[in-house]
């Protein structure tokens, strides 16, 4: 059997005793014709390799370079260097796949993540994004295990949708028809009735509707896939395609909404400390340097661990949207039109300035803003009692603001149809979704979390771009 081997991450946590094993990875580097710094991906940490001088062939030996895969066997030994608790004494050394030390992109000297988007095939090597990814993985493996333990049922939804969920319009279209001679209708709009699908179809903003379905029988779901934007936003917070976790549940409102969310986030940034400590404190270094370039307003009043450890202990705070209005308009910010969009009403949109000042500036602890204006949110949310608001909700984590977008869900028939009319939302097309609401309508719930957003605040990256494997952006595809 070829892949019989010990990964570097358990060799270098287990007691150097000098039995026998076998290694594969990747150089580092290679220095002195003796000493192979070794990866393999499960850890940060390299597995020196040490070779006897004189014992392997010239011809070999110069085939060590730079991102170079190797096989190496040997014995695992006290290391005599500072910095490493053990090494392992090559009996053999097998070159698996050559690598041009000269020509390969990443060179051991340190890249700015901007160089490293454009190897995003090969930056998974480094340790930045070695830490990023690893990270990543425990997060949504976090994910499934909160909603398995909680009785959730995981639900595969379209990726392909006739629907946009939001009334948006952001889309990216899904067709077969030709773009040099696409079929019209008198009218000049395009005749879908020869398309694929036979009516007109996009990649999907958000698995919500079918979500919504689906809990009224199993009462508790979730989604944990793709979704799409095509929004032409070239900001370090959007991307056009991301991973969205999306629970729903029936016999919620939205106070058990928001324990949930404020439980779920808890639970999954939890995970990741107890099992990516080496992880997290390397990111958190990585993060102290970076701030250090910074002047002193622009920098984090806590350290990485400090500020994941706080949200993990601590109560977020809770406020509604006109609390949070009031809060905004007599602020100095606002006073001294420090914001670039002044906050002079009720009713406004809240932008990420205005998110991060709650946030980062006022109350110093992720905050859950609810009961938003109708009119700046979506037709299936429910009506409060005023006929100006609606029973939504929104947690705002520091450094990106929002992290969570949800609402208790409209169950109720008449005002549910009533709201689709005024928004030009079209009723007819929409006879399953409002199925639910004939058939056995309850009080049900949901939010979605938006998981980049996630694993930029867990890991204090500071643009999602770098936290995605290949980032779907505008003007951008590639790998």
């Amino acid at each position: 059997m070829f892949n019989k081997r010990t990964k570097i991450g358990e060799l270098l946590s287990s007691e150097p005793d000098n039995r026998e094993v076998t290694v594969m990875g990747w150089v580092r580097t290679f220095r002195n014709n003796q000493f192979i710094a070794l990866n393999d991906g499960s850890t940060n940490e390299n597995l020196q390799v040490v070779l006897e001088l004189g014992k392997f062939d010239d011809e070999l030996l110069k085939r060590l370079t730079t991102s170079a895969s190797v096989r190496a066997v040997g014995n695992l030994i006290p290391s005599l260097g500072r910095g490493q608790r053990s090494e392992l004494k090559a009996t053999a050394i097998e070159v698996l796949g050559d690598s041009d030390g000269e020509k390969y992109p990443l060179q051991p000297k340190k890249h700015s993540l901007e160089f490293l988007r454009e190897q995003a095939h090969l930056r998974f090597r480094t340790n930045t994004f070695g830490s990023v990814f690893r990270v990543r993985h425990a997060l949504a493996y976090a994910v499934h295990r909160f909603f398995n333990e909680k009785g959730f049922v995981y639900l595969h939804t379209p990726v392909i949708t006739a629907s946009d969920a939001e009334g948006a319009g952001e889309t990216f279209k899904v067709t077969t028809l030709p773009f040099d001679a696409t079929p019209r209708n008198e009218d000049g709009t395009v005749d879908f009735r020869e398309d694929f699908f036979g009516r007109a179809t996009n990649l999907t903003v958000s698995g919500q509707l079918e979500g919504e379905l689906a809990a009224m029988a199993f009462s508790e779901i979730y989604t944990f896939g793709p979704t799409f934007r095509a929004e032409n936003s070239n900001t370090a917070r959007h991307l056009a395609e991301f991973w969205m976790i999306e629970p729903e549940m029936a016999f919620y409102d939205l106070e058990d909404n928001v324990d949930l969310a404020e439980e779920f986030i808890r639970y999954i940034i939890r995970y990741a400390i107890e099992n990516n400590v080496q992880d997290l404190e390397f990111l958190a270094q990585r993060l102290a340097d970076e701030e250090k370039q910074l002047p002193q307003d622009k920098r984090s009043e806590f350290g990485l661990m400090e500020k994941l450890s706080f949200v993990v202990d601590n109560r977020f705070e809770r406020l509604t949207y006109t609390e949070a209005i009031s809060i905004l308009r007599e602020s100095n910010y606002n006073k001294k039109k420090k914001f670039q969009y002044l906050i002079d009403q009720w009713g406004v949109d809240l932008q990420s300035e205005h998110e991060r000042f709650l946030v980062e500036r006022h109350f110093k602890r992720p905050v859950v803003l609810t009961d938003y204006p109708k009119n700046i949110k979506a037709f299936y949310m429910r009506q409060n009692d005023d006929g100006k608001t609606v029973a939504a909700m929104d947690i705002l984590a520091p450094g990106i603001g929002e992290i969570v977008g949800g609402s208790q869900r409209e169950e109720r028939m008449d005002k549910l149809v009533s709201r689709m009319q005024e928004m030009h939302i079209p009723v007819k097309e929409m006879w399953w979704y409002l199925d639910t609401r004939r058939f056995g309508t309850v009080p049900h719930a949901g939010f979605g979390l938006g998981f980049e957003r996630m694993v930029q605040f867990v890991t204090g990256m500071s643009n999602i771009r770098d936290v995605i494997a290949f980032p779907r952006t505008p003007k951008n595809a590639e790998f």
